[in-house]
């Protein structure tokens, strides 16, 4: 989020800048710089946002079958057991 704020504030102060000056060119070519960055920016982020989202259902996905395997082998150990305590 301070990366995305940072790049909003110096788009913000661009335009500004370019603003108060009253050549065309270099407003559109400032304009044109700072929808670029914010945009990079938004792309960035939803890339780190699916990312993070991905990883953690594969996390999520790991412990499942962890939990299932041990399970599976407590109830092969306890059925053991049974067996051998007749």
């Amino acid at each position: 989020m301070k990366k995305v704020a940072t790049v909003v504030t110096v788009a913000v102060l661009a335009l500004g800048l370019a603003a108060c000056n009253k050549n065309n060119a270099d407003n559109n070519a400032a304009n044109e710089t700072a929808v670029e960055n914010t945009a990079s920016t938004d792309v960035n982020a939803a890339t780190n946002d699916s990312v993070n989202a991905a990883d953690a259902a594969l996390n999520a996905t790991d412990n499942s079958v962890a939990n299932a395997s041990n399970a599976l082998d407590s109830a092969n150990t306890t059925a053991a057991n049974a067996t051998e305590n007749k």
